[in-house]
């Protein structure tokens, strides 16, 4: 069912000026976990038919969507898990989030993808922090070594996609900047810096090469190798090249956000000050704070929403409360996103759409892909950001 949305929704200058309610976290998480634990029969249900599919991705035209453990969203589910143990202490979830995430383990030798932060880091990540398990830093260290092989020190980048070569020579996309965190935590577990090197290096030259004057980013730039030279700018997954594609900026400002706390570089600050900007004063996004796929699609109202770009950009805008003079600001945005997603309007009566906890985001619009569903991203950075506001 589409989202209706209101032309008097619009008539706001900015959502992040509403005054905000408070989430009420222990009815947020009842909620999630019993949708989660529908959801877990959903998968073992299929597993028992395609075994080599592990984990839950979406739901498209009324079909459960399975993934195998190399697609890229393959470790939000046994992440969810983590963070139902991290909040309950049950070890029924303890349980369940060992079970799941040994069924990603083998991507830590993955090195034909950018997206080990996402797959290996999520779920071995949150259990490392919560068991302390030397299995887990193992994962880490080794997907962070695979992760490092795609960095081209001339570019000064980590590439992204090794597909659609005739299109991109070296494609990098601002989602990379999720997956330094990685890295990041390889240097603190092993002592070696060529990890931090190299995240830093991204970092830095996607703050000189992906972002517009309003700090609005683009979804691809192209390098020359040889020279480290842009060779062009796109926004692929966006309404047009020039556009803001609205995950993408929450990707752009969690990974700012992250980068912050790792290095302490003010620069990073900034950049995610920048961009938190660009998101709450943006005229375009409806009172509720969850924000059409894209900024600039000119169909707007009549364009999907995207929750998953909410959910990331809300638990970002918690932890940059933490370090930015804007605290306040940011703090009473991420309520008001946290209360509308968890309203009836995004969150799934328990039972409906196979245990997803939210309805309504985009995943590819262009491609025609994963228009207005359930998508395990979203349901991972909402519990991150119920965490968070704790």
């Amino acid at each position: 069912m589409k989202l209706k949305i209101t032309i008097t929704a619009l008539c706001v200058l900015s959502f992040s000026l509403i005054k905000a309610q408070k989430v009420n976290v222990a009815k947020a998480f009842s909620a999630a976990a019993k949708q989660t634990e529908v959801l877990i029969k959903n998968v073992d249900s299929a597993r028992v038919i395609k075994p080599n599919q592990v984990s839950p991705r979406t739901v498209e035209n009324g079909q459960f969507k399975m993934v195998v453990s190399k697609d890229w969203t393959s470790g939000f589910f046994p992440a969810e898990l983590w963070f139902f143990y991290q909040y309950t202490k049950d070890k029924k979830w303890l349980a369940l989030a060992k079970k799941y995430t040994e069924d990603i383990k083998k991507e830590q030798f993955n090195t034909g993808t950018h997206d080990l932060g996402f797959m290996v880091y999520c779920p071995f990540g949150n259990g490392y922090k919560l068991t302390q398990d030397t299995a887990y830093r193992a994962v880490i260290i080794q997907a962070a070594k695979s992760l490092s092989t795609r960095f081209n020190a001339t570019a000064g980048v980590i590439k992204s996609w090794d597909h659609n070569g005739d299109k991109w020579k070296y494609p990098v996309i601002i989602d990379n900047m999720m997956n330094l965190e990685l890295l990041f935590e390889a240097t603190k577990l092993t002592g070696d810096s060529s990890f931090y090197k190299i995240a830093v290096s991204h970092a830095n030259t996607t703050i000189k090469n992906h972002f517009r004057p309003d700090f609005s980013s683009y979804h691809v730039i192209d390098y020359d190798t040889q020279t480290g030279n842009v060779l062009k700018k796109n926004t692929a997954q966006g309404y047009a090249d020039e556009s803001a594609w609205a995950r993408g900026q929450a990707w752009a400002l969690y990974g700012y956000t992250m980068c912050f706390r790792e290095t302490k570089n003010k620069a990073y600050l900034a950049q995610a000050d920048g961009i938190a900007g660009f998101i709450l004063n943006n005229k375009i996004t409806p009172a509720d704070g969850i924000p059409y796929w894209d900024y600039n699609d000119p169909k707007i109202p009549d364009a999907s929403r995207d929750a998953s770009a909410a959910a990331i950009t809300a638990s970002a805008l918690y932890e940059l409360a933490r370090y930015s003079t804007n605290s306040k600001r940011y703090k009473a945005a991420a309520d008001k996103i946290l209360v509308s997603l968890g309203s009836n309007s995004y969150t799934n009566k328990t039972g409906a759409q196979y245990g997803f906890i939210l309805d309504h985001s985009t995943g590819h619009r262009p491609a025609k892909s994963e228009i207005d569903v359930p998508i395990n991203y979203a349901d991972y950075y909402y519990l991150e950001a119920l965490l968070r506001s704790k």
